[in-house]
């Protein structure tokens, strides 16, 4: 027999076809249970090595979880990627990371690419949508665990920041700076992200005493240039506001790269308060007052849940919010 085992080995030793071998080893046809049973034999006896999937058969499971995510979307999800893969290598996984895109259609062909790899589960952070995927991930029975963008399900694990409270915090900062005309930088429409946070923006010019006005909301669609686009839309207005609440860190970009292009002073004309904090936060000038997401825990919880759902598929669904902390520092006006 050759060094490295073939599917001809196998096929040769169970006594059946290479076909039936590959029906096997990649799932494509249901085989009756004692020719699947005698190809395994097949597989462990000969040690066929020929892909990660046929090793899977005999072990039991790829000891791979997938994660699907937007990589183009925020720095915030690269600083969510380490965590994630530092958890699973501690608990002896390795990570197969597809880019969503945040698109629809490219995350319905990321995570079936990653089903097709065999992974044991999948992280997702889902696109804005119609959820489709999500029921799909469900539907099939894969340990699946829902990241960042949380939705009202109650079939699926979830893991994320508090977003109503925190995005409040910001509002009522700043109107206790005396700001009477705070805008609201928002993301994406359609992700749950967006709306928490603009409600929490909403909840708290009501605890700040200031009344909602929907002209002092514009979106900036989770994008660096759309970030720069709805300051230059909030700085145009005739009664323009004086400070903003920016809804992630890649608007932010936008904001201080537009108020900056109208040569405005952050903290002296402009107020600004973010959320994220990833990581020139601190470093740009003046230092920027945002609410820092707890990343290393999300990335570290959300491998926990998927790892206890693959060992323990009934368990309850676990919907998980982890507080941000408030980095107080200069961009909101305050002298530190």
């Amino acid at each position: 027999m050759p060094s490295r085992p073939t599917q001809k080995d196998v096929a040769d030793l169970a006594g059946v076809s290479i076909t039936t071998v590959s029906h096997v080893v990649n799932g494509t046809r249901a085989v009756a249970p004692e020719t699947k049973a005698a190809v395994l034999r097949a597989i462990e006896e000969t040690g066929y090595t020929g892909d990660a999937i046929a090793r899977s058969l005999v072990t039991g499971g790829t000891r791979q979880i997938g994660v699907a995510i937007s990589l183009l979307a925020n720095p915030y999800f690269a600083a969510l990627m380490q965590a994630i893969e530092r958890e699973a290598a501690a608990a002896g996984y390795t990570v197969l990371l597809a880019d969503t895109h945040d698109t629809v259609k490219t995350e319905q062909e990321t995570v079936r690419t990653l089903r097709s790899r065999r992974v044991e589960g999948m992280l997702l952070t889902p696109a804005a949508g119609d959820g489709r995927v999500i029921s799909e991930l469900v539907s099939l029975g894969l340990p699946t665990v829902l990241i960042d963008r949380l939705t009202m399900r109650t079939d699926v694990d979830q893991v994320g920041s508090e977003n109503i409270q925190s995005t409040s915090a910001l509002t009522e900062h700043l109107a206790s700076l005396g700001h009477r005309r705070i805008g609201f930088v928002s993301g994406m429409p359609g992700l749950t992200t967006s709306e928490e946070r603009t409600l929490g923006y909403r909840l708290g010019l009501g605890r700040g005493g200031l009344s909602w006005n929907p002209e002092l909301v514009v979106s900036g669609h989770s994008s660096r240039e759309g970030g720069a686009a709805a300051t230059a839309k909030l700085l145009a207005l005739p009664d323009r506001p004086t400070a903003l609440v920016v809804a992630n860190d890649s608007m932010m970009v936008g904001v201080l790269h537009e108020v900056r292009r109208q040569g405005l002073r952050v903290g002296a004309d402009l107020a600004l308060a973010g959320f994220d904090d990833v990581e020139w936060s601190d470093l740009v000038e003046p230092p920027l007052t945002t609410m820092a997401q707890p990343i290393e825990e999300i990335g570290r919880r959300a491998v926990r849940l998927l790892l206890a759902r693959i060992k323990e598929p009934d368990r309850p669904h676990e919907t998980v919010r982890l507080p941000p902390r408030l980095m107080h520092r200069a961009s909101c006006g305050c002298h530190l």
